[in-house]
């Protein structure tokens, strides 16, 4: 449990992902195979389920702290989180413990067949034996509540420096329902896998934004342009008869979109595919929404009612390999012509599609488009250079990105929540409401956007200004008004007002224009007409 506290640590106190790739790959060189096995796990989302209750566990830690349980919740509701609070509160630790993360997970796991006296004097027990970090994690686990910033992407990096293996075979190895219960670290990891290469994609092109205009690309009839789609950038691979689906995190999809298992029977095998995937109805004009698609993207198996209600397409723009050669190297107009005779004979309802070109001869027949991409649920214009070739990660001068202005809306704040990490100890997360007649309707939260002076700033008033708290959440006194930036709306049942924004975040905190001003639930609504 040391070893995995110091790695959790490292990761916690750095934003920065080369140190928690280093710290990743010195653990997994030399921790135990067992502890490496459920660090996947736990960060991977695989969490043992909870074994004591929450009320339970804060009972017990005010008498192990010997201090009245009203004065532990007024401590949560300042810590905002149970296991720091318990760690913060119980005395230090009377011995030392040196079991490992897999012994202190399957006792855990064991607690749960265990009366209530029994669990008691278990986490009792343990409390006495670990401190600080350890005790923490331990917490954690017990809860069911471990979560930690650390991506698929950034794991596979990690393990691929420890391991020597590739990214992308590592990444294929970690897909689907695997558990610590049924695979060990050498099947999971080390072992030979035949569809490695087979599944294998290409490192992703990425852009550039274009932040004036296409003015300075230079003449026009060197560049192609086609719609910036609002979906998921996702490769398509046709290899010895099967399919894999690759999103731009390098993170493995297939089974998330299984109507592309249909492909294979409209391409030939040795073909690769770049587009966006996007929910597209039969007979409808445009894609759906990305709210449309967000509920397609965590699910590990999609049922069939999510299927019909919203079947996903790949809008393919550039092909990669064709008939087994890699042609990434060959310029971009001479692999959307071989592109475009591949997609040519597919049949109506084929989950392939190709992404049409917008055609041009200035600059300036590309504006009216550009302002009309939110009609068509695209967010901008991708500009490309005819004669580039596939490059790998984010290469300035062949690709450009010309995205629409975000929406913005003036709203008021209504609630505040504490950060994690090192803003731990600011007001960082925040509910935003419109307003409608004398009441305030919240419609979203948000969380960036504002200088670390800022949340400092925001941060005291917040403390002066709370009306009633529920645990970490404060409610305050309606006041501020923020300008909410956001990149699509769209009608939504789960939401009191009615809609849901699209990557919202806070463009500047208005403090110069009065709560008054702020605007409406009419307001909000009349951009749900326009643009949802």
């Amino acid at each position: 449990m040391r070893h995995f506290a110091a790695l959790f640590t490292a990761i916690d106190q750095s934003t920065k992902t080369r140190v928690k790739v280093a710290a990743l790959a010195a653990y997994f060189k030399t921790a135990e195979e067992d502890d490496k096995l459920w660090t996947v796990a736990l960060f991977s989302g695989r969490r043992p389920k909870r074994a004591v209750t929450t009320t339970r566990l804060r009972e017990w830690a005010a008498e192990a702290a010997e201090v009245p349980l009203w004065l532990f919740e007024e401590s949560y509701s300042i810590v905002g989180d149970l296991a720091e609070t318990i760690a913060l509160i119980l005395p230090p630790n009377t011995s030392e413990s040196n079991h490992s993360l897999s012994h202190w997970i399957n006792s855990l796991r064991m607690l749960s067949q265990a009366d209530e006296p029994e669990r008691k004097a278990f986490v009792h027990a343990a409390w006495h034996e670990l401190g600080g970090a350890e005790r923490f994690l331990f917490n954690k686990l017990i809860t069911g509540g471990f979560r930690v910033g650390v991506s698929q992407k950034l794991m596979t990096r990690a393990l691929s420096q420890a391991t020597g293996k590739p990214e992308a075979e590592l990444a294929h190895r970690l897909m689907g329902k695997w558990h610590p219960d049924d695979v060990n670290w050498h099947a999971l990891i080390e072992a030979e896998d035949p569809e490695a290469d087979a599944s294998r994609p290409y490192p992703f092109y990425l852009a550039h934004g274009l932040e004036d205009g296409p003015d300075p690309l230079g003449d026009p009839a060197a560049w192609r342009a086609e719609w910036k789609w609002d979906g998921i950038r996702g490769q398509l691979i046709l290899r010895d008869g099967a399919y894999f689906v690759w999103s731009r995190g390098e993170e493995l999809m297939t089974d998330r979109f299984p109507e592309l298992a249909r492909a294979i029977d409209h391409l030939p095998p040795g073909t690769v595919l770049d587009g966006e995937l996007l929910v597209w109805r039969p007979g409808a004009p445009h894609p759906s929404s990305f709210n449309v698609l967000q509920p397609r993207i965590g699910r590990k198996t999609v049922p069939k009612k999510l299927l019909r209600e919203a079947p996903v397409v790949l809008h393919t723009y550039d092909l990669l390999e064709w008939q087994g050669e890699d042609i990434r190297k060959k310029p971009f107009a001479e692999r959307r012509a071989l592109l475009e005779n591949a997609c040519a004979d597919l049949p109506d309802g084929a989950p392939v599609r190709l992404s049409p070109q917008i055609p041009f001869k200035s600059w300036q027949d590309l504006i009216p488009r550009r302002e009309n991409a939110r009609a068509a649920h695209a967010e901008g214009l991708m500009i490309k250079r005819a004669d580039s070739p596939y490059r790998s990660g984010r290469k300035k001068g062949d690709w450009w990105k010309w995205k629409l202005d975000p929406l913005t809306i003036d709203a008021v704040m209504i609630y505040a929540q504490s950060g994690s990490g090192r803003r731990a100890n600011l007001f960082t997360d925040f509910t935003f409401a419109v307003r409608n007649g004398n009441d305030m309707v919240p419609f979203t939260k948000a969380y960036s956007g504002l200088t670390d002076a800022e949340f400092r700033q925001i941060t005291a008033w917040v403390r002066k200004n709370t009306l009633q708290r529920f645990g970490p959440v404060r409610q305050v006194t309606p006041h501020h008004v923020f300008e909410i930036a956001f990149e699509g709306i769209a009608a939504s049942a789960r939401h009191k007002s009615g809609v849901a924004l699209r990557f919202p975040r806070m463009l500047r905190w208005r403090q110069d224009k009065p709560l008054e001003e702020a605007n409406t639930l009419d307001d909000l609504n009349e951009m749900l007409r326009i643009y949802g």
